[in-house]
């Protein structure tokens, strides 16, 4: 239900400078969140069977060809967490790797969710637009988070069991 009506080039205007703002809102919220509520075993951030230790996210959307150009969001925050490159494999900083991976992820679900919000400043049709839109800008996102954390997982398993592995 539109709530603001102003002209058509200052609603585009406004849902370009919204986007940007949101996310860093919720990126800015999801970094406030403990270490310890954030848990890579639990049911959501776990590797699903189907998922097959992330090898379905490289057969399907052959993910290694692109997540080198995915930006790191660990980059823009003083206390942000960078993943793209792991700087330390210490059994200590994967850890916090896969925590961050679920920060990460978290995130961009709930950037999503927002997509509904430009109703109101927007015509009806714009909605569907930014859903599209939120999932193009995300989805990237947390596929790459559900990729990279199960080969983390396996690379510690196998660290602890005595065998070497080239996951990364």
């Amino acid at each position: 239900m539109r709530i603001l009506f102003l002209d058509d080039f200052l609603t585009i205007l406004l849902c370009f400078f919204l986007w940007p703002f949101i996310q860093v809102l919720i990126s800015t919220l999801c970094l406030k969140i403990p270490d310890a509520k954030l848990h890579p075993v639990s049911f959501w951030y776990r590797s699903h069977a189907w998922e097959q230790g992330g090898l379905f996210y490289q057969r399907v959307f052959r993910i290694r060809k692109w997540k080198e150009l995915l930006p790191d969001g660990g980059k823009a925050y003083k206390k942000g967490f960078q993943k793209k490159r792991l700087a330390d494999a210490s059994d200590a900083n994967l850890e916090k790797f896969l925590i961050e991976s679920c920060r990460a992820e978290l995130a961009h679900w709930l950037s999503i969710l927002p997509f509904w919000l430009f109703g109101f400043i927007a015509p009806a049709i714009v909605i569907p637009v930014m859903f599209f839109y939120a999932l193009l800008v995300n989805f990237p996102c947390i596929i790459a988070q559900r990729f990279n954390r199960p080969r983390i997982h396996k690379l510690m398993q196998n660290r602890k069991s005595g065998m070497s592995s080239r996951l990364l």
